[in-house]
């Protein structure tokens, strides 16, 4: 694996867990969250399948 798609298997569950943090404490409405948690996947599995 590169550099970069370990930085992607790193960033993308961060990302999820702080989406889904800010959804628990009301800060994100639930459409909100489950479209940051899509697009972050979205974006790492292109990235990473483009690599």
């Amino acid at each position: 694996m590169t550099n970069a798609q370990i930085g992607l298997s790193i960033a993308t569950p961060v990302i999820i867990v702080f989406a889904i943090a800010l959804y628990r404490m009301g800060v994100l409405q639930r459409m909100g969250t489950i479209s940051a948690v899509l697009a972050s996947i979205a974006i790492a599995a292109s990235l990473f399948l483009q690599r």
